[in-house]
């Protein structure tokens, strides 16, 4: 079983920047993608971003092509999630994703991870 601490969330202008972290911890496994998702308030968790392993390719919802960079540090199995130019509707809590279980060919849905983060919470004030 693999554990996810997010860590980074807080409080930010709208236009700000923030930068979220997760890093996988366990024993024996492999990550075949990490990734972020998203919750807001009476709203369904939706896609943020993802990242397969195995040749870094990235993925981005729409909402956030362009503001949003998900990249990794191999040697530490972390993921991070650079926020820029944020505006009041990205808030929400953001939730760490990692696939350890099997290859997907594409990473954009929540039944593509097996384990998840305890999520943290992200407020943009406008």
């Amino acid at each position: 079983q693999v554990q996810l601490v997010e860590s980074g969330g807080g409080l930010v202008q709208a236009g700000g920047s923030l930068r979220l972290s997760c890093a996988a911890s366990g024993s024996s496994f492999h990550i075949y993608a990490m990734g972020w998702f998203r919750q807001a308030p009476g709203k369904e968790r939706e896609f943020v971003t993802a990242l397969r392993w195995s040749g870094g390719i990235t993925y981005y919802a729409d909402s956030v092509k362009g503001r949003f960079t998900i990249s990794r540090d191999n040697a530490k199995n972390t993921v991070y999630l650079q926020m820029d130019s944020l505006k009041p509707e990205d808030t929400a809590v953001y939730y760490c994703a990692a696939n350890t279980g099997s290859y997907r060919a594409n990473y954009y849905q929540q039944d593509d991870f097996n384990s998840w983060g305890q999520g943290t919470q992200v407020t943009v004030s406008s």
